[in-house]
């Protein structure tokens, strides 16, 4: 299978299975219905898209994709994940799916496509600096779970 065998067109809720799968080769388990619901959710949101590389078989693989506002810079796309089964890496799947997110970022006038990848995974790097992407930066990420606020009575 190569690239001439795959179509790449917006995920919907019934690739949920796949994707889920997928989300876990990722490194990001997700049950079902998590992902059904994120999927239907980001599905209506303008700023935000999936894209699968579908096969006869099924899914290869998926991009998601989201305008991301701030304001000290210009609005980017920004590729928030990016998976191709690893049954099928190397066949040129992950470059027909960045370019088709690279096309839904220039058709709503975005002039910048950033993506952040953990630094182990220098298979990625190679991926996207093959691409035309350059490193630019290297961050810190820091998180904070969140807790619900007491109730005051």
């Amino acid at each position: 299978m190569g690239p001439a065998d795959i179509r790449i067109r917006e995920i919907t809720p019934l690739d949920a299975p796949e994707a889920a799968f997928l989300s876990g080769e990722l490194g990001y388990p997700v049950e079902l219905d998590a992902i059904r619901h994120r999927i239907e959710y980001l599905m209506c949101q303008p700023d935000h898209v999936i894209f699968v590389a579908s096969y006869p078989e099924g899914i290869a693989g998926w991009i998601s994709v989201a305008i991301t506002h701030h304001l000290c810079v210009e609005s980017r796309a920004e590729i928030t994940a990016l998976v191709v089964s690893s049954e099928l890496r190397s066949r040129g799947i992950g470059r027909l799916l960045v370019e088709r997110a690279e096309q839904w970022a220039l058709s709503r006038g975005l002039k910048e496509m950033l993506v952040r990848s953990r630094e182990t995974r220098e298979d990625a790097h190679r991926f996207y600096l093959r691409e035309g992407y350059e490193r630019t930066k290297t961050s810190a990420v820091f998180t904070k779970h969140l807790a619900p606020a007491a109730r005051v009575n």
